[in-house]
Order: structure tokens, then sequence, then C-alpha cells
């Protein structure tokens, strides 16, 4: 089966249906509301590094569904804006925000990250951006502008899932690229544009392991819920998304594409 698949837009379109918080259930564990390779305990990790408080200001990039910019403002307490091109994401995270009435410290807004931000100079005091940097063309004037919205002594976190480190074919490429646009990066190349950008790198690591289980349990939960879903989705984008996510696992356990963590900090001047 060939052709682009229309992933994010069936996903967030039905992220409240009671299928998908079981598969996210089953798939993460602990579900929080995430859409991407991340647990939450990965999550709480990343988190540590950003040495984050409530008088923390947070810029998180490609925000999808809104669960992990939730479960920050609601468990470190401090301010949290989530940027994402999706309009169907961003408003249905506004009204998850309202619900649970956070919606004063976390908010969620539409627009490219990968231009210029709508944001002031010096307006955060982290950015982080997990398993999303792979969908921005033009990388280092991405990590620019975060460089540009950081206070001084500002992190920013990063993880990027389609470090090549391995062979692969051209179908293998264009099933792992199937739900969007996708930029693959060879090894050592995010740390380049990381110093060139202006950013001292605090900590690099491999977290390649979530990336190969987390696919394989998010697949296994839908196949189990086939009819389910079928329901939902139809059998095109059922297929398409199965297809993507059995490639996502097999290319991350025979390391082919890697996922790596990546903390910067712009210094004090």
């Amino acid at each position: 089966m060939s052709g682009r698949s229309n992933f994010y837009n069936v996903t967030y379109g039905n992220f409240a249906h009671p299928v998908l918080t079981e598969i996210r259930q089953e798939t993460f564990g602990e579900d929080i509301g995430q859409n991407s390779w991340v647990t939450a305990d990965e999550y709480r990790q990343f988190l540590s590094w950003l040495e984050l408080d409530s008088e923390s200001s947070v810029l998180e990039m490609g925000s999808g569904s809104g669960g992990p910019a939730l479960f920050l403002g609601r468990t470190v307490g401090c301010q949290v804006t989530g940027l994402d091109i999706n309009a169907s994401s961003t408003a249905a995270a506004n009204a998850w925000a309202q619900s649970l009435a956070l919606d004063a410290r976390v908010h969620f807004q539409e627009g490219d990250a990968s231009r210029g931000l709508p944001f002031e100079d010096h307006s955060f005091t982290a950015v982080i951006c997990i398993d999303a940097i792979n969908h921005l063309p033009g990388r280092l004037h991405v990590l620019k502008e975060w460089y540009r919205v950081l206070r001084p002594g500002g992190r920013m976190l990063f993880t990027d899932p389609i470090i090549v480190t391995g062979m692969l074919s051209n179908e293998e490429i264009a099933i792992r690229s199937s739900i969007g646009y996708f930029l693959f990066t060879p090894s050592g190349e995010d740390e380049r544009l990381v110093r060139e950008a202006g950013f001292a790198v605090v900590r690099t690591l491999d977290v390649t392991a979530n990336n190969a289980s987390v696919p394989k349990r998010w697949y296994d939960a839908r196949a189990r819920r086939r009819d389910e879903l079928l329901q939902i989705e139809g059998e095109g984008e059922f297929e398409k998304t199965q297809r993507f996510l059995s490639v996502v696992h097999t290319l991350a356990s025979e390391r082919r594409l890697s996922r790596y963590a990546f903390v910067g900090q712009k210094e004090f001047d």
C-alpha cells in the first residue's frame, strides 16, 4: 500500500474516543495524552534536565494533542505555551486545558514552527520539542529562533527520532515519512547545528529504545481493535498506520534509524 497517511488529522480528530484512549493506555502505560514515542517516565526525565520550577515559562514546539504540555503545567506549575501547525490539535488542546481549569497557565496556538516565531526576544526560560523537529525544514533557522526567544541561561531540549545510523531502502524511507514532511539527519549533524545556533551542548543521550518498543505496543494495541478502528479510520488509513508503525519499530530495533535527545543552553551575556 502506498500514498500519504492522514495520521495526524485522524488521531487528533478522534483523540477523546474511548478506543483511542484504551490504545494509548496499552501503548504508553501511563497516558498523559502523548502522540509520539515518549513515555511519561521519559518525559519526566527530560523535564528534570531543563531545571524547571513554578516560575518557568516554557515553549513546547509541536504540541500536538496538548497532553504533555498540560502534564507539565499541572505537575511543575509553570506557564506553558504550545505551538502546533495542526488547527484541529490546537483547538482540542485549548478545550482540554479549559476543561481541566488550566487555561490560565497553559495555552496553545496554531503556527508554523519552521518560520519566525511569533514571540518577543527572551520570552521563555525553556523550549522543548519531542519527536517533532524532524518535521521542520531549515533546522539551523529553527534553532536560532529558539535561541532568540530564550532568556540568557535558558535551556532547550529536543529529540530527533530519525537520525540515520544504517542502510535504508527507498521503500522504507517512503513509509517512514508517509505521515508528513520528514528531515532525515546524518549522525553528528544535530550537535553541529546546535553549536552553530549559539548553544552550548549540555547533554546528548541515545534514547532509541522507546522508538523500538512504543510503536510495537501501539501496533499490537491497534491490531486488537481492528474492527472498531475501521469504523473510525476506514480500511485504507488503518492499514497505512499499521504499516508505518511496523517500519518505525523495525528500523529502530535494528538501529538503522536512531533517536537521540539533545539539551542546549543559552549562555549568559
